[in-house]
């Protein structure tokens, strides 16, 4: 008999799948002492010290570390959006005050989306507190005005009305405001300090290194001569040699770094403190100390530094018996916090991956300190003064009235130029392009903006890549959710079971009108809401029955077949939500109107079900539900959440969102807390995600622009504190998105036409991608999304737009042609981001697809035995972690001992060495043909796990040419391209 052995509760499998969230791998903070050779005290502070993660658990080889969140934080190619997106075109400028009579200047342009033909307004609101930066859409039947762009930047009072700018100088001016984010160059110093030495006029003393130290200089960059160079120098002496005859220097992704190295600055015999050699490296914000010595021999302190600037220092140190880099890194106690996190152990043996992790690291870390209070304030001061000169420039000619500043109405829309002179705003415009352009060309050359490319973006692959799942799909999506690798769509045809190369099985027939599902494999059990109206109700199912019906092809149900599948009292309902995370039940609660209906079916974590027991048990699973109670709120919900109480209690919470608050309702006693006040006119709900940080309670609270994290403290006596705290943030995404979707250390935002990618950890922006006419599909586990493709009609491939000047000839720019062109089948695709290339690690239990069987096999050190693997089978996340883990080892030669021979785990067989890829640290399945073990982590050409059971698309993907991706991101500063294939 078929065992299924529920290991885990429901809620702790859907929680899983996101992965973890831990402020913890950024380090902790505390307090450090230096002391000279007597013990007396020196000098103390405060840090945030980051060596690796401490979790015990974690069994890593150093070298072998999966990473998936190395990437540059707010990149200048996604940040710069004045220089990317207006510099050089036409758009408007515009110049008011605000109610507090502070002046303010609005730029808008309408630009065509990354050339994917999407027409968007890019708004930036240039204020003394920064810049804010959004993207509207643009529909040809509606006018925007800059009355409804301020709005929608929450600047509805105005002391003076805004008027537009002609003058076409005004494009230097907005590019300096825009300088003042921060450079796009770097400088860090690099410090060498000898086995114990405690004091930095120690370490500034030294005259030269070691072979060790010039290793570690030359795998940081090339040695370059100052006299004469034209290159980004970085504060140095490129003239009379004042400052050293030679530097290291180097471009990393568009880049350039200027390494400010003790031993290669002036040394000066007389001078104890070597002034000329601190004067650099301690006004530099970054700074690298490479120490000799074991690990056992005193250890730097960054209090041991007399520098007031330095907020940041990498502590680098080597090992030659195994050849490798330790690294760790302290941050003054109010950096905010910045990626990538460090692995643990913070060992590195692959030197290419290790300089590009510090690169990264220090670049981020540097950004995120213009953050702190010293550099923000200074900032914000020096972006008064300007706003205000460049006001106070413009105030004759705005009393003139001349012909520098507009004076159209208020509400005019943006596009129009006056009509009654054409032909000299034609002429004006044409001077503004070309002084923008000029203009442009002139800081490039300069060195003052990123490269055009990226330097390592081609061999990259990306976490969020995504892999064709159905190339042609005309239906329109209606909910979904995974099923094993399947996908269960509802649609305008009915609900659809879909494999990836399979074709697709009518699951129910179109009368039946889903529309919001949870396929929850472990309980067996579909939940779906069907309908609309009075007519709306809550079915459940169970999956063993649907799958019968499937495989014996025995019915296609309708509406009129799932009478005995009603839950009751939820007629009418709108909206549902379900528990994901602890417990022991599963929890539904039932929004009708204003009314929360909760209901709960209990189940024993530790039962064992046999197949007799399967088929005995009812068809419809109704009888194993029941009613507990109603809660009445104020006005219908427009989102709703549940949130976990602690383990073992049953102090839930129920978060809902409706009229212009977040609030919180206590399951026990119906009690309501306000969790957060919307101050808007306007209030779009997205969604409010429950995130457990360690195990306890939090919610990303998601509405226009803004995603707002809150953190709900243990419950005491049935109520929440839901106070500000500092683990409280918010950042604001650049469209307003219908969807957000947390996949940590990612949050994905889903808009009609990009998906804007961040950290959870501090919202830093990471990447953006162009989709056109995105729908996303489904995102319990793996994110599957509806995009738009074409067909061409015919072989002229004149239609196609060329490539810009700034595209690199050396690659193809992808093309996305839209079905609106002529001559164009329209055709739809369903795509799949697989979760576990963006968690980093395969955390999907093995469920085969319910449309036909599989076989899952993996590596033993053991004879070759296999085990199908039924849909039904769940592993422990113990037993999955431990077979990831020793398979890793075993790929790498590492593992000389058998795998426990769990139960679960006991057949499971070797793939010979022939069927995998060791490049990319795959291992093949002989029957199935699908991966089913993430890329080990040491190598630096590293593929994540994939899930297609397409033998030849999954090779093709294998491959390491960037076009054979189904996206080709290629991260350009004047294009950012997707290519759905």
């Amino acid at each position: 008999l078929m065992k299924c052995f529920y290991s885990s509760s429901v809620s702790e499998d859907l929680g899983c799948r996101r992965g973890e969230f831990s402020r913890k791998h950024y380090g902790s903070v505390e307090l450090l002492i230096s002391s000279d050779a007597d013990g007396a005290i020196q000098r103390a502070g405060r840090f945030r010290v980051e060596n690796g993660s401490s979790d015990e658990n974690t069994d890593y080889t150093p070298g072998t570390w999966h990473r998936t969140d190395v990437h540059l934080e707010n990149p200048e190619y996604h940040t710069r959006w004045y220089f990317k997106y207006f510099l050089g075109k036409v758009h408007q400028n515009y110049i008011g005050t605000d109610a507090e009579k502070n002046p303010f200047f609005l730029s808008v342009v309408l630009s065509d989306q990354n050339n994917q033909r999407i027409p968007q307004y890019h708004s930036i609101l240039w204020r003394k507190t920064g810049t804010q930066k959004i993207c509207l859409p643009y529909s040809p039947t509606k006018t925007l005005s800059v009355k409804s762009i301020l709005s929608a930047m929450s600047l509805d009072k105005f002391e003076k009305s805004p008027r537009e700018i002609f003058h076409p100088e005004i494009q230097k001016d907005l590019l300096v405001l825009e300088e003042q984010e921060g450079s796009v160059n770097f400088k860090f110093g690099v410090l060498y300090a000898k086995d114990g030495q405690l004091t930095d006029d120690e370490m500034f003393s030294n005259e030269t290194g070691s072979e060790s130290f010039q290793r570690f200089l030359h795998l940081l960059g090339d040695t370059i001569t100052l006299k004469g160079w034209s290159g980004y120098r970085g504060g140095l002496d490129t003239k009379n040699d004042t400052t050293g005859t030679c530097s290291i220097y180097t471009v990393f992704q568009g880049h350039e770094i200027m390494f400010h190295v003790s031993t290669m600055l002036p040394y000066s015999r007389e001078n104890k403190q070597q002034v000329e050699r601190k004067r650099h490296i301690g006004n530099d914000i970054v700074t690298i100390v490479f120490q000799e010595g074991e690990e056992s021999s005193p250890a730097f302190k960054p209090s041991m530094i007399r520098s007031h600037f330095t907020h940041i220092f990498a502590l680098v140190r080597y090992n030659k018996q195994n050849d490798s880099y330790r690294l760790k890194i302290f941050s003054e106690e109010s950096v905010p916090l910045f990626g990538p996190p460090l692995p643990s152990p913070p060992v590195f043996t692959n030197h290419q991956e290790f300089r590009d992790f510090v690169l990264v690291k220090l670049i981020n870390g540097e950004k995120a300190t213009l953050e702190t209070p010293t550099f923000s304030q200074k900032r914000q001061r020096t972006l008064d003064m300007l706003i205000r000169s460049l006001y106070q420039d413009m105030m004759p000619d705005l009393h003139k009235g001349n012909n520098m500043l507009n004076r159209r109405s208020f509400s005019d829309v943006l596009p129009e130029s006056p009509k009654s002179t054409r032909k000299k705003e034609e002429a004006r415009q044409a001077e503004f392009v070309r002084l923008g352009q000029a203009l442009k060309l002139k800081t490039a050359v300069k060195g003052d903006t990123t490269a055009n490319l990226a330097t390592t973006s081609f061999c990259k692959k990306e976490p969020w890549e995504s892999q064709s799942f159905c190339s042609n799909f005309p239906h329109e999506v209606v909910c979904a959710d995974s099923w094993g690798q399947s996908l269960l769509v509802s649609t305008d045809a009915g609900i659809l079971l879909i494999d990836d190369g399979q074709p697709s099985v009518q699951v129910f027939d179109k009368t039946l009108q889903i529309k919001q599902m949870n396929v929850l494999e472990t309980l067996d059990l579909l939940i779906a809401r069907t309908d609309k109206g009075k007519d709306s109700r809550i079915l459940v199912f169970r999956l063993s029955a649907v799958q019968k019906d499937i495989e014996t092809k025995k019915m296609i149900r309708s509406k009129y077949d799932c009478r005995e599948n009603k839950l009751e009292r939820t007629k009418g309902c709108h909206l549902y939500a379900i528990n994901t995370h602890h417990g022991s039940e599963l929890r539904i609660v039932v929004a009708i109107r204003n009314k929360l209906l909760l209901v709960t079916k209990k189940y024993n974590s530790h039962n064992t079900l046999t197949s007799t027991s399967l088929l005995s048990s009812p068809e419809s699973p109704v009888e194993e539900f029941q009613y507990i109670r109603e809660i009445c709120l104020s006005d219908p919900p427009v989102v709703m959440t549940l949130v976990d109480g602690p383990p073992g209690d049953s102090d839930n919470m129920i978060c809902v969102a409706y009229r212009h608050q977040f609030d919180l309702v206590n399951e026990s006693t119906g009690e309501s807390y306000r969790l957060h006040h919307v101050e808007t006119n306007r209030v779009n709900f997205v969604a409010a995600i429950d995130v457990y940080e360690d195990g306890e309670a939090g919610l990303l609270l998601c509405y226009n622009y803004v995603c707002q994290y809150r953190k709900v403290y243990p419950f005491s006596g049935g109520s929440p504190q839901v106070q500000q705290s500092p683990y409280d943030f918010h950042f604001s995404w650049n469209q307003v998105p219908y969807a957000v979707v947390c996949a940590f250390p990612y949050v994905l935002a889903f808009t009609t036409d990009s998906i804007e990618i961040r950290l959870v950890v501090n919202g830093n922006l990471v990447h953006t991608a162009v989709v056109p006419e995105l729908q996303l599909v489904a995102s319990r586990s793996d994110i599957y999304f509806k995009a738009a493709a074409a067909v061409s009609g015919s072989s002229d491939s004149s239609s196609k737009e060329k490539s810009s000047p700034q595209t690199p000839t050396a690659y193809e720019k992808p093309e996305f042609p839209l079905p609106s062109l002529e001559g164009e089948v329209p055709c739809k695709k369903l795509y799949k981001i697989p979760l576990s290339n963006l968690v980093g690690r395969s955390i999907e239990r093995p469920l085969k697809s319910p449309l036909a069987p599989k076989v899952l096999t993996t590596t033993t050190s053991s004879g070759i035995a296999s085990l199908p693997v039924m849909h039904s089978l769940s592993l422990s996340r113990m037993e999955i972690k431990e077979i990831a883990s020793r398979t890793r080892k075993e790929l790498l030669g590492l593992l000389d001992e058998p795998i426990p021979k769990t139960e679960s785990a006991q057949k499971l067989k070797k793939v010979p060495r022939g069927q995998s890829d060791p490049k990319q640290g795959a291992i093949r399945s002989s029957s199935s043909d699908r991966i089913i073990s993430s890329s080990f982590e040491g190598c630096p050409e590293r593929r994540h796990l994939s899930t297609s059971s397409d033998p030849d698309t999954s090779a093709n993907r294998e491959e390491s040419s960037p076009s054979s991706y189904p996206f080709q991101l290629i991260s350009l500063y004047d294009e950012d391209i997707i290519d759905l294939k």
